[in-house]
């Protein structure tokens, strides 16, 4: 098991180990232990499961009040994985990192609280699971616009496919304007 810091060194690249054989293969997808000692030390509470096809881009998600960490993983197919730091005290506060995760690279991305999560689908389909510290409220759903100049996210689609929720976030001044950030 491997632990890599990002851009925003919070935010932990997760590599599992991966035993492939003739038969297929096998990894922990989890392992409390291991993951506190590489710098995830979280309890997780709900997992979540979403399918998706190529172009489709789910984000950018948090929950400001009742805040969450996730660890996600791409079980099949391919997608590009954002967290963005909302974190107004934070030296990286509006900057963003992008990670590949697919079924077969298993890699994983901790994305920890104060950060919006988002991802785009670059294969025919994707499906992604993830763990949360904490229990998603409906009342507490709160987003920042995908495409959103001052972030810059280079997303590697042109043309995604979004909810009518996500085409209409705001944007970071939006949030700032309405302190719906984190300290």
């Amino acid at each position: 098991m491997q632990f890599e810091s990002t851009a925003i060194p919070e935010v932990i690249l997760c590599h599992p180990d991966v035993y492939r054989d003739a038969r297929g293969f096998f990894m922990e997808i989890y392992h409390a232990d291991k993951y506190r000692a590489g710098g995830v030390e979280c309890v997780f509470v709900q997992d979540n499961r979403s399918l998706s096809g190529r172009d489709v881009l789910r984000g950018l998600h948090f929950q400001r009040r009742r805040p969450q960490a996730k660890l996600v993983s791409c079980l099949h197919g391919e997608i590009f994985d954002v967290a963005v730091d909302l974190r107004r005290s934070s030296p990286t506060f509006g900057c963003w990192v992008g990670e590949l995760l697919s079924g077969e690279n298993a890699r994983q991305m901790f994305i920890p609280k104060g950060f919006a999560h988002g991802f785009c689908v670059l294969s025919e389909s994707a499906e992604i699971m993830y763990k949360c510290t904490g229990f998603y409220d409906p009342a507490d759903d709160c987003g920042l616009i995908w495409n959103d100049l001052r972030i810059g996210v280079e997303w590697p689609c042109a043309e995604p496919l979004l909810s009518e929720k996500d085409r209409q976030q705001p944007s970071l001044a939006q949030l700032l304007a309405k302190d719906e950030v984190f300290e």
